[in-house]
């Protein structure tokens, strides 16, 4: 009996190891609903963990929705989540550490942490870059970079109307009406989009 008990301890174990093993390969997926239509984020969790828990954890607060798109560069990115409809900024987390070094790049469509000059305070507010930037990489002009955690897969051309959107005038401001995380995707769209 002693026999089968631990042949069915050690069945156990080796199918939690394998479902840690998938786990580990899901990549978290985040939908932001904007008034101009939906953007899907998905995430890198095993390159920038920190970020990527940072991130979902405003998401399952709450804190984006409500929040606008405040900076819309055409051609360059259009960054969120540092102020609502009536530019006020809601209190937030301490900041993270910058995962800049994990090896993904500032490619068209990457989502990446804004920052202060300091490298290590980013808290709520993103950025999607439109372009290549590889300026922001890891090491840039101060050493650190901005760390890339994401990637755009659906809604690229809501991300089209923001860029395209008039700037300037408070009645035309892009908001992110809801935040939701979606059931997490097993490819990881960066690894198509880091450069060699």
């Amino acid at each position: 009996m002693s026999r089968l008990v631990r042949r069915l301890c050690l069945s156990a174990l080796l199918s939690l190891f394998a479902c840690g093993d998938a786990l580990a390969t899901e990549y978290p997926r985040v939908k932001l609903e904007t008034t101009m239509g939906d953007i899907v984020f998905t995430l890198d969790a095993s390159k920038a963990p920190k970020t990527v828990a940072n991130f979902l954890g405003y998401v399952k607060s709450g804190y984006y929705n409500g929040m606008v798109f405040h900076r819309v560069v055409p051609g360059y990115l259009i960054q969120g989540g540092g102020f609502d409809a009536n530019m006020k900024r809601r209190p937030w987390k301490a900041a993270i550490s910058n995962e800049s070094k994990n090896g993904l790049h500032n490619v068209a469509g990457s989502v990446a942490m804004a920052r202060a000059e300091d490298p290590n305070s980013a808290t709520t507010e993103f950025f999607i870059n439109l372009r290549d930037n590889p300026e922001f990489d890891y090491p840039s002009h101060d050493g650190w970079g901005y760390a890339v955690f994401g990637q755009v897969t659906e809604g690229f051309d809501t991300v089209g109307k923001i860029m395209r959107s008039p700037r300037g005038d408070p009645q035309n401001l892009v908001l992110i009406n809801k935040a939701v995380i979606l059931k997490p995707a097993t490819q990881n769209p960066l690894e198509e989009s880091t450069p060699q």
